[in-house]
């Protein structure tokens, strides 16, 4: 390629190169761990940003991953350097990892611009560190390539097959319903997650780690290869060579983040039945590199591609299933003709040279587009009174009767209220009914959490039950399932139309007109309004205050005001 970069056009030679007091310090204390001129001079500094820590397992493996991207930056005359940011870890992080995705992009933003970094290596996958890292490293404009930590293995017992998350919610329900003992309970526990890795069905991370691919940001066929893959330690050391180049080529995010590459990144989401949470996170990437993106956009596309990866939760099998049965390339080589295949990646090639050669090896896991598994995409975005500014559904892992209902709300003002009342046997309720959460979403939560799959009443359980309509204004996991109405925008704590449903109100669903409606009449919702009281932030002091102060709403990616946009910020002075 020509124009490359000369050694003095290096970010880090600022840092480094100088006959001065100031870049004597500095050489002197890498020294001090040991490196000579040789290791640097000359060479771009990698950033390697690892989210490995004890408590996430999802990033477990990525201790060694990381000597095994470093291996690949030395090999092709690079000097790497490991700098360790927040690790989300999703099942352990309270109240919620949303509370911190933007903790993380502004660590990850601000390491890359206070260091002598020249360009990175984004090391994550647990659902909000995938999002996290992105828009961090676009914010700080460095060369970047994000290595995805993958799913884990398969779940098993008593010879079935598990998948994390999804049939964790499946089989508490059988243990509320009295059909599963403790000791079942127990196997279960120690079945349904063999190693390091990520959920291995398509929830948010599998979601997430497939877009960034299809963004162009990832390797080709990175975002597939199950953890314990001995194809992943490859592809983590065949990133480290890459990322070298990248930096002599100047390819920078905003040279690959096109709002074509935002497109295709939708187009795969819906193919793959993905989490409803990426609507989010991709709202959010896009504003930070300077892409209009709203919620209509995934409808829009959500109407023009069908899901066929048959992957739980909306279809049959895992992650580690999809991955023999050709991975990510081959399903963008299935539904090519959807895509703009001319767009730049971290390659240096385009999306169509990355996938060429690639092949479907089992119709049964990742469907032709002429016999989808179902017709339309993964999400559908509903508008109405309850939801001015929208609200989402996954149609494919719903009960479909529910795409279509009217039934009485049952309206909880917060979660404490509503795990309480759902387990109680004189609960008046009916598989007809709609549950409501209300004070779940971004400030109210606060953080927005995974509460809305809101569980089904213990009665109904009891008597089979296993879908009915709920609507809140919180998120769920990626792995849940179920006739669940969420993201409802604005959110209840902020006085939006869901913060007057009562119990006893009527709510009408059509996914097919994408409508929800609140039947109550205008006048009595001015009542209602006029009586409604904001409660107080959640928050006094700390980062929390900032955050209630500072977050968006769901519609808008939930990210900072003060972090939105591509206003430049000058490089630091080295002094």
């Amino acid at each position: 390629m020509t124009n490359r970069k000369s050694p003095q056009g290096l970010r880090s030679y600022r840092w480094l190169g100088p006959d001065n007091l100031r870049a004597f310090g500095h050489r002197s204390r890498l020294r001090q761990f040991g490196y000579d001129g040789a290791d640097w001079i000359g060479k771009p500094v990698i950033g390697i940003i690892n989210t490995w820590s004890e408590i996430n397992a999802c990033h477990g493996h990525l201790r060694a991953r990381a000597e095994d991207v470093k291996r690949g930056i030395w090999q092709a005359g690079g000097f790497p350097i490991e700098l360790p940011a927040m690790s989300l870890a999703e099942p352990f992080v309270k109240p919620s990892t949303m509370l911190y995705r933007n903790f993380l992009a502004m660590e990850c933003e601000e390491l890359l611009r206070s260091h002598p970094i020249d360009g990175a290596i984004l090391m994550g996958g647990c659902d909000k560190t995938t999002p996290g890292l992105i828009m961090g490293a676009i914010s700080a404009g460095v060369p970047a390539i994000f290595v995805p930590a993958g799913p884990m293995l398969r779940g098993n017992w008593h010879g079935r097959t598990l998948g994390s998350g999804s049939d964790a919610w499946k089989y508490w329900d059988e243990r509320r319903a009295g059909k599963i003992g403790e000791t079942e309970w127990n196997e279960i526990e120690g079945g349904i997650a063999r190693s390091f890795g990520t959920c291995m069905v398509m929830g948010t991370a599998a979601t997430m780690m497939a877009i960034a691919e299809a963004l162009g940001l990832s390797l080709p066929g990175a975002s597939s290869i199950p953890a314990p893959d001995a194809n992943h330690p490859r592809m983590c050391a065949a990133a480290g060579r890459r990322i070298v180049e990248m930096v002599w080529e100047d390819l920078t995010p905003d040279k690959i983040l096109t709002p074509a590459a935002f497109d295709n990144a939708i187009r795969v989401h819906m193919a793959l039945g993905g989490s409803t949470n990426a609507i989010i996170h991709v709202i959010a990437m896009a504003r930070r590199a300077g892409v209009a993106l709203d919620m209509a956009r995934f409808d829009a596309i959500s109407r023009q591609v069908p899901v066929i990866a048959n992957i739980t939760p909306s279809g049959q099998y895992l992650m580690e299933d999809f991955f023999y049965a050709g991975g990510l390339r081959a399903l963008m080589v299935e539904m090519q003709s959807l895509l703009d295949l001319s767009c730049l990646t971290v390659t240096g090639g385009s999306l169509g040279d990355n996938i060429a050669g690639s092949a479907v090896y089992r119709s049964d896991v990742i469907h032709p587009l002429t016999a989808p598994l179902y017709a339309e995409g993964a999400t559908a975005v509903l508008t109405g009174n309850l939801a001015p500014r929208g609200c989402v559904m996954k149609p494919a892992a719903a009960d479909q009767r529910f795409l279509r209902h009217r039934g009485k709300a049952i309206a909880f003002e917060n979660y404490d209220e509503m795990a309480n009342a759902v387990e109680r046997d004189d609960l008046d309720v009916t598989p007809d009914h709609v549950l409501v959460l209300k004070n779940a979403g971004p400030k109210g939560g606060p953080g927005m959490p995974e509460w809305g799959m809101l569980p089904i009443p213990k009665k109904l359980v009891k008597a089979g039950v296993r879908d009915m309509v709920r609507v809140s204004d919180a998120r769920m996991s990626g792995t849940s399932y179920g006739a669940c109405i969420l993201h409802v925008s604005p959110e209840s704590f902020v006085g939006g139309p869901l913060a007057l449903v009562q119990t006893g109100d009527e709510i009408e669903v059509d996914v097919a007109a994408r409508n929800i409606h609140l039947h109550v009449g205008e006048e009595e919702l001015g009542r209602r309004r006029e009586a409604w009281k904001a409660p107080p932030p959640r928050y006094p002091r700390g980062y929390g205050a900032m955050y209630s102060a500072h977050i968006g709403q769901a519609d808008e990616g939930c990210d900072f005001d003060f972090l939105e946009g591509q206003a430049p910020i000058a490089e630091p002075e080295i002094h």
